[in-house]
């Protein structure tokens, strides 16, 4: 696959390297191409780096890595509005940190950033899924003991299954994927996002994810 990265942050760069890892072809998008290139963590030229819009002609499938107070913007320098058809993975979240630590959700209870891209670019197919966590447990989920789980949302069937498909080849059994719904499940897992960075001030690390359990529930609903 090509797949088009949105962000050189370290999730941008840490996705887009996993990918590299697995014989994908890949490539960063960024506003500043020149500028990126030179930061040291480009200094190997393993990554290569595009503008926005370079970037997304040539992936199949987009991931959005970028800051998600400016995902919008970055998708429109992208030439999003042209790439009906093509799948996008947001694993950005909202967060404002105008007021410093912690940052508050720029969006919240009745609108979420998955949405926002989704009603921005309604020809893309946009899939909400590894915004709770570190990204370095998104491209290695055996970082943390257990049956911790990703979440998915999205409105385009095909779209979250071959998502799904990639969450398996990072590392994520199938079981482990638990599929909430339509693009506005986005909602509940971007505000999953305070208590995530409360529980990274109380731990002390990221080196965390969430786990669901769940009860032998009988058909009439009994325990």
């Amino acid at each position: 696959m090509r797949y088009a990265v949105l962000g050189t942050g370290t999730v941008g760069r840490t996705i887009a390297g996993r990918l590299l890892d697995l014989g994908h072809e890949v490539v960063l998008g960024t506003r500043v191409p020149e500028a990126t290139r030179q930061r040291a963590e480009f200094a190997d030229g393993r990554l290569p780096v595009a503008t926005y819009a370079q970037a997304a002609r040539d992936g199949e499938t987009l991931i959005n890595a970028t800051n998600g107070l400016a995902s919008v913007a970055a998708l429109r320098d992208a030439g999003a509005a042209d790439l009906d058809g093509r799948i996008l993975i947001d694993v950005a979240n909202p967060l404002d940190f105008a007021e410093g630590f912690p940052p508050r959700l720029d969006v919240v209870n009745d609108d979420s950033l998955g949405e926002m891209l989704q009603r921005a670019f309604p020809g893309l197919r946009v899939v909400k899924t590894l915004n709770t966590m570190n990204c370095r447990i998104m491209v290695d989920p055996a970082r943390v003991p257990g049956d911790h789980q990703v979440f998915l949302s999205g409105d385009d069937p095909d779209a979250k299954r071959a998502t799904r498909e990639l969450l398996h080849s990072f590392g994520w059994p199938d079981a482990r994927i638990l599929d909430l719904g339509g693009i506005e499940t986005a909602r509940g897992t971007e505000m999953m996002l305070p208590l995530w960075l409360r529980l990274m001030s109380t731990l002390g690390h990221a080196e965390f994810n969430f786990r669901v359990e769940t009860a032998e529930v009988g058909a009439d609903g009994t325990v």
